[in-house]
């Protein structure tokens, strides 16, 4: 074989060190940030799958509070992170006084996600703590986007939904690796089915799930480290579409008391044996309501029967609704969940 001159090997080796230049060295250390993103993103095994916890005396839960409590409530100053460019809905990331970090969500769903959620934790499952926010300002505002038509030049805001970022050491998994309403470790279960529930008492319409990761997945598995293992909470991380009217891309509203009132008595049709027939219409209507059991509805009842007029009150004023909205949003409530308990008798 002919031997390269000293030109050819110091052109070779240039050209694979000007093709490397972003690459480690073996042997050589990585940067503080590469050594703590590669921590940050290192998997937790799978854990015991969970969709449901007994909430306790549900009765006695604060619902202006939520799942995070009054004390954790937003603090100002709240400080410019970032926009955040997913999503329908306008958001950015802030920390606030205490340091905690937030994504604020600005136009048509913080006051229907604020208030659902908190009903939603209240009768057991998992949700992600979030707070209205009626206005404030936000420092160091940095470059906008999507958010410029709710977030003045000073910095100042009116009507946010705050969601606090996870905890420590949780790891998401959202998009691809979510969960399907039809394939998850509870078909069949009455805890999915008191969850779906829920999500038609609440006229959800946008319960996409991993079959729509496309369009984006409201469903998500947050894995979660606890003493002695890890769990694998199953959860629906969007609640905006709720507190409106049901139905297909014309007819769906969001936080409209009006609607949600006019579809109250199509709320629950019927009961033909052991299966209860909404009128709810989302995303994929038909295998997302059918095969809910009495039982099912019975065994919610538990836990949404002890959930006081008061409590819905306050949460509502806890979301930014107006006095009439309150009035409105809690009759219509109450006329769904006496529903349910006349049907599962």
């Amino acid at each position: 074989m002919r031997k390269l001159s000293r030109h050819h090997l110091l052109l070779v080796l240039f050209a694979f060190l000007s093709g490397s230049a972003m690459l480690l060295w073996p042997g050589q250390p990585l940067s503080p940030a590469s050594a703590s993103q590669q921590k940050e993103k290192a998997p937790l095994p799978p854990g015991k799958p969970l969709l449901w916890r007994d909430p306790g005396a549900v009765e006695k839960l604060d619902f202006v509070g939520g799942l995070a409590g009054r004390a954790k409530a937003p603090k100002a100053p709240f400080t410019f992170v970032e926009e955040r460019l997913t999503g329908t809905n306008p958001k950015i990331r802030v920390t606030d006084a205490n340091g905690v970090r937030w994504t604020a969500k600005f136009g048509s769903e913080v006051n229907a996600e604020s208030f659902a959620t908190r009903l939603l934790w209240a009768v057991g499952y998992f949700v992600e703590p979030a707070f209205f926010v009626p206005s404030g300002k936000i420092e160091n505002l940095g470059k906008l986007t999507r958010a410029k038509d709710f977030v003045k030049p000073d910095g100042s805001f009116t009507d946010a939904r705050f969601e606090m970022q996870r905890e420590k050491g949780v790891q998401e998994l959202d998009a691809e690796e979510s969960w399907s309403w039809i394939s998850n470790p509870f078909v069949g279960s009455k805890e999915l089915n008191g969850l779906k529930v829920m999500l038609m008492l609440t006229s959800n319409w946008d319960n996409k799930d991993v079959r729509d990761v496309k369009r984006g997945s409201n469903t998500a598995i947050f894995r979660t480290p606890v003493k002695g293992g890890v769990e694998d909470r199953y959860l629906v991380t969007d609640w905006g579409g709720s507190m409106g009217k049901w139905g297909g891309f014309l007819s769906r509203e969001k936080w409209d008391c009006k609607g949600f009132r006019s579809q109250t008595k199509d709320f629950v049709k019927a009961v033909r044996g052991d299966v209860i027939e909404f009128g709810y219409a989302g995303q994929h209507t038909d295998t997302f309501k059918n095969e809910i059991r009495v039982s099912d509805v019975r065994w919610l009842l538990q836990y949404l029967g002890r959930v006081s007029d008061e409590q819905l009150r306050t949460g509502l004023q806890a979301s930014g609704a107006t006095p009439e909205e309150v009035d409105c949003f809690t009759q219509a409530l109450r006329e769904r969940i006496n529903q349910l308990k006349s049907r599962a008798q």
